[in-house]
């Protein structure tokens, strides 16, 4: 028997459990991502001191940015994003046995066209190099190291059907730990394989075979998964299936989205290497980089990939006012993690890099460097997640030439201000990079607004802004605590731990009344948020409301929600009337 909110209306015990389900999903999602951001974190430490930010590790990054390109244009997020709805919609229709073909058709085909890309660009890496001059001053370490390297766009291609199947099933927790385990492997790699090495080079080439290691491991992980399903991948090519012709449709327009989008990535390398410092600047930026997707890995990823099927579902089944509160709920939670974030990382740059990087060949004169380009990409975070969601959400609607169109636009923008920027400094290139990220998310903003009514964009507005202050004075705070212990303990390591550590600690503590907005972690955010926009409301009558579910109380996330109300969240609830205007 079904139960009444007074916020939420009437709701299906089967309703409920899957959104029980995805609470939970998100919580571990969210902890097995940060774990997974934390170890990315450590792998970085141990590079940086080992190759530095200058000389030959300029090739690596280059050499790694060229198959990542033609990744993103075939593999992973670009597969998933065209897989997941199509692959959901069959199932939701009750087509199981042909999901499954389709989804058998779709991996041998894309086994086949990535094993051709692949050896295209293993045959052609001289001529792609070239284009960056002499990376790092080694321009055959550069080809031979992309060479190395191609072979991870198919696994990746691999993995992201198997990522989509489990996802589409509400699986996120073994995909989740794939990360987790490829960065174990580099890891390993760094610290047994490259000590033994006794050349420069011979041990960027074992840093690299350490990721196209790591990567196969990512791809057969959670292989044993997929058997606990109602279905199993086999040998079928059944091209002539129009929803195998609809996938490829609908990748090709997220095919040019995320691959202008590395374009973009790929053409700042370029401006780095050939118009700034070829032996620094395309290091410091990706060192810079790294560390800045560190919350956006946590936060912004976790939300649009645990959101991503359900708007799916709701997108295939009508449910327009689902939809809506579904983005609205995700773009508050970016913001409410993603703007503090922001804030403190770019006033604490050059703390923060100084404690993670600067020892072993990592020199003092590279912090600074490195500092001001994570400052710069700081400025852009929570647009860039923002972006993310997004994205996702015109993916759920089937309407993927829109962030197409965009990414297009913001290709020109990014390109005009890197000539108009790079005069500047190393900090220049993400400076730019930020700024077109802000005009992309604020174009995405305005054009789903237009496609979807009935959620409350003042109230939105009116959470932000607050948070946008509290934030402002949490940081300013934070830099004068840092200040004031940094001159007391002064800057061993542990004075650096106990000085950055209490920065970033005022830095991200808020009161009460705005926990919600950016204080609590992901996990709570994601089930006060999610239980407000009647996404996932607990599945126990308000008298055994106080069992805990994922490890975490229940009552934490009832408090979060109290105070969600006080920066503006409370609408959400009311907008159920969200339809789709023509």
């Amino acid at each position: 028997m079904s139960e009444a909110d007074p916020t939420l209306g009437t709701v299906s015990p089967e309703e409920r459990a899957h959104r029980r389900r995805l609470a939970r999903s998100t919580a571990v999602f969210g902890a097995a991502t940060a774990l997974s951001r934390v170890l990315g974190l450590v792998r970085e430490m141990i590079a940086a001191p080992t190759f530095g930010a200058a000389g030959k590790i300029n090739a690596f990054t280059v050499a790694f940015q060229i198959p990542n390109l033609v990744r993103a244009l075939v593999a992973d997020t670009a597969l998933s994003g065209a897989f997941v709805p199509v692959f959901s919609e069959l199932l939701e229709k009750g087509e199981r046995l042909r999901a499954w073909r389709v989804a058998s058709t779709i991996f041998w085909l894309v086994l086949l066209i990535t094993t051709g890309l692949t050896a295209v660009f293993i045959l052609i890496a001289p001529l792609i190099v070239e284009l960056f001059g002499t990376p790092g001053g080694s321009f055959d370490l550069a080809v031979g190291l992309s060479r190395l390297l191609f072979p991870i766009v198919v696994m990746l291609a691999l993995s992201g059907i198997i990522v989509g199947i489990l996802n589409a099933y509400d699986h996120f927790t073994v995909p989740a730990l794939t990360p987790v385990a490829w960065n174990l492997v580099i890891i390993l790699g760094l610290v047994l394989g490259v000590p033994a090495a006794s050349s420069e080079d011979t041990q960027l080439y074992i840093y690299a075979g350490s990721i196209v290691l790591a990567t196969l491991v990512q791809l057969l992980l959670p292989v044993p998964w997929l058997r606990g399903l109602d279905g199993r991948l086999r040998i079928a090519l059944d091209w002539r299936d129009p929803a195998v012709r609809r996938f490829f449709v609908l990748m090709l327009p997220v095919t040019l989205t995320l691959g202008l989008i590395n374009v973009s990535t790929l053409i700042g390398t370029l401006f780095a290497s050939r118009l700034i410092d070829p032996d620094l600047a395309p290091r410091a930026i990706d060192l810079a980089f790294r560390l800045y997707m560190l919350p956006q890995g946590i936060f912004s990823v976790a939300v649009a990939t645990v959101l991503f099927p359900t708007m799916a579902r709701q997108a295939a089944r009508g449910d327009m006012g689902g939809f809506g509160r579904t983005v609205d709920t995700g773009v508050r939670q970016i913001g409410f993690l993603l703007i503090p974030a922001g804030l403190v990382s770019a006033v604490l740059a050059e703390p923060i890099i100084r404690l993670l990087y600067q020892r072993g060949e990592f020199a003092p004169d590279q912090t600074p460097v490195v500092a001001g380009a994570l400052a710069a990409f700081s400025v852009g975070l929570v647009f860039n997640g923002w972006m993310l969601l997004l994205n996702r959400a015109f993916y759920g609607l089937r309407m993927n030439w829109i962030p197409t169109l965009v990414a297009l636009g913001n290709l020109v923008l990014n390109v005009a201000l890197f000539f108009a920027l790079y005069k500047v400094g190393v900090w220049g290139l993400p400076l730019a990079t930020s700024l077109s990220n802000l005009a992309g998310a604020l174009a995405l903003a305005i054009l789903m607004w237009r496609h979807v009514g009935g959620v409350d964009t003042g109230a939105t507005l009116v959470a932000l802004g607050r948070i946008i202050v509290a934030s402002t004075a949490a940081s300013g705070l934070a830099v004068l605590v840092w200040w004031g212990v940094d001159a007391e303990v002064g800057r061993s390591v542990l004075g650096q731990l106990l000085s950055v550590g209490l920065g970033l600690g005022v830095g991200t503590v808020r009161p009460r009344s705005s926990e919600a907005c950016g204080g609590v972690p992901v996990w709570r955010a994601a089930a006060a948020l999610g239980r407000r926009a009647s996404l996932w409301p607990s599945s126990q009558p308000a008298s055994r409301s106080r069992r805990s579910w994922a490890g975490f109380s229940t009552d934490s996330a009832v408090t979060v929600r109290d105070s969600v109300r006080s920066c503006g969240a409370a609408p959400i609830a009311s907008a159920s009337s969200a339809s789709i205007r023509a």
